[in-house]
């Protein structure tokens, strides 16, 4: 198989935690790319030119981050990421739209931001800002509905805390949140959290 990402990338990170928790990642290539410079080979495999993009060994083409980890999840029986139980399923999986609409807002964020002040938009900056901070509101009031175990839910939560810290540290979301806090610190600790962390 082959995944094109970039280091910086809050969906590309959750796709390469998702390898490394399910054992995967020797069984990947990397392919570092920079979607922005329209790089030739990522469109040649996603119309989009969006990463990440994962291709598999018989040419199939997978995207985007939530389809690539829920695939990635079938090809071994190292923990259930995605589990089968139907409750259970709902649950993860809302935990999962939660914390990746986090990252949307958040992305949405960085991107306003570096258009020209000109160019900006102010309330679409506070409108995605409000959404992070509503977001964060309620993990706060439900992080204990969590699963005991590993699942898509945790590994896409700790993502998106993740990106707040590397592009948004300005908003202090650490601020009336410390059960959060708690439970990241203790999951970022995690070798697969360490191993993805964006370059300074």
């Amino acid at each position: 198989m082959k995944l094109f990402y970039t280091n910086t990338s809050p969906y590309s990170r959750k796709v390469r935690i998702t390898l490394l928790e399910k054992r995967l990642d020797g069984e990947v290539e990397y392919i570092l790319c920079n979607p922005f410079e329209d790089a030739v080979e990522l469109k040649g495999f996603n119309p989009l030119g969006k990463i990440p993009t994962l291709v598999l060994d018989d040419g199939r083409v997978v995207y985007d981050s939530p389809v690539i980890c829920e695939y990635l999840d079938t090809l071994n029986s190292n923990s259930e990421l995605v589990p089968s139980n139907t409750d259970a399923r709902l649950l993860v999986n809302t935990w999962q739209a939660l914390a990746d609409g986090i990252v949307d807002a958040s992305y949405n964020t960085v991107m306003e931001g570096r258009r020209d002040e000109s160019e900006r938009s102010q309330k679409s900056i506070e409108r995605w800002q409000g959404s992070i901070v509503d977001s964060l509101k309620q993990i706060e009031r439900q992080i204990g509905t969590l699963p005991d175990e590993i699942t898509m839910a945790q590994i896409s939560l700790a993502g998106a805390l993740g990106y707040l810290d590397f592009r948004l540290s300005y908003l202090e979301w650490r601020k009336g949140q410390s059960n959060t806090v708690a439970w990241y610190e203790e999951f970022a600790k995690r070798a697969s959290m360490v191993e993805t962390q964006p370059p300074v």
